[in-house]
């Protein structure tokens, strides 16, 4: 647990594990937990993207590596092409399927219209399909690490985000990648702060995201139909509620 920069934000880190369905139930279990304790002590614990408008947000970096059965780190097939050993030919196809299929992903890494209140530029926060190594403005990153523990850090989605839903399209995302050899484009070494090639509203996400073959694929023919139709309804029961601002201004 370490202090991160928002008003009474922290950053905490739950353990890794090899089941993914169980790395999503301790982060489920845990945020009801700190919700819990919170209110014993009298106060409120928000994992809302953006609780705060003048202060950083809120965010689920999704951290994840592949081996195989003997123990090997299949990110950490050294490319001779490459500066760094971090850049296998494996890793970079992951990130490749990640970019691709971002766009589509976005209305389930930030399922609400509070979520894309974060994602804004110099907001400390990803804005654009980008990559790089131990670059933290970018959406997925290579953190700097030994070669057993080369992982992808997957850094759009908001912490209120499904962490079942945001782990399965991050899966998607790699899965086709390496599949289809998808190449990343070159890594960001700046700052990412231009905001291109993502939808800017939750309607804009949900028609990319039910146009995509490939979460359809993964995710199923009838499921994507659903989901997109439930947060469409939410986003309709929300603009039909007069909100404090209108009253401000147009009483």
């Amino acid at each position: 647990t370490s202090a991160e920069i928002g008003l009474g934000q922290y950053e905490i880190n739950l353990p890794h594990s090899s089941d993914v369905l169980q790395a999503a139930d301790h982060c489920v279990m845990f945020k009801r937990i700190v919700k819990g304790v919170a209110i014993n002590h009298g106060f409120n614990a928000s994992f809302m993207a953006k609780p705060y408008l003048d202060h950083a947000g809120n965010g689920l970096h999704l951290h994840t590596s592949f081996y195989t059965p003997d123990g090997n780190n299949i990110f950490n097939e050294e490319a001779p092409d490459k500066k760094t050993a971090a850049s296998s030919e494996t890793l970079l196809h992951a990130i490749g399927g990640l970019l691709a299929l971002m766009p589509a992903s976005l209305s389930f890494l930030a399922p609400n219209i509070n979520a894309f209140r974060r994602l804004k530029p110099n907001n400390n926060v990803p804005v654009s399909p980008s990559w790089g190594f131990e670059n933290r403005s970018v959406a997925v990153r290579v953190p700097d690490s030994d070669a057993k523990n080369r992982r992808i850090e997957y850094r759009l989605a908001g912490a209120d985000a499904n962490p079942y839903l945001a782990l399965a399209v991050m899966l998607a995302g790699i899965h086709s990648g390496i599949k289809q050899a998808l190449p990343p484009g070159e890594p960001t070494e700046n700052l990412a702060t231009d905001a291109f090639g993502l939808p800017t509203d939750l309607l804009d996400a949900l028609r990319v995201t039910e146009s995509s073959d490939v979460l359809k694929d993964y995710l199923g023919e009838d499921f994507i139909p659903i989901y997109c139709a439930q947060k469409r309804s939410e986003v309709a029961r929300f603009e039909a509620a007069i909100s404090a601002r209108e009253y401000e201004w147009y009483l």
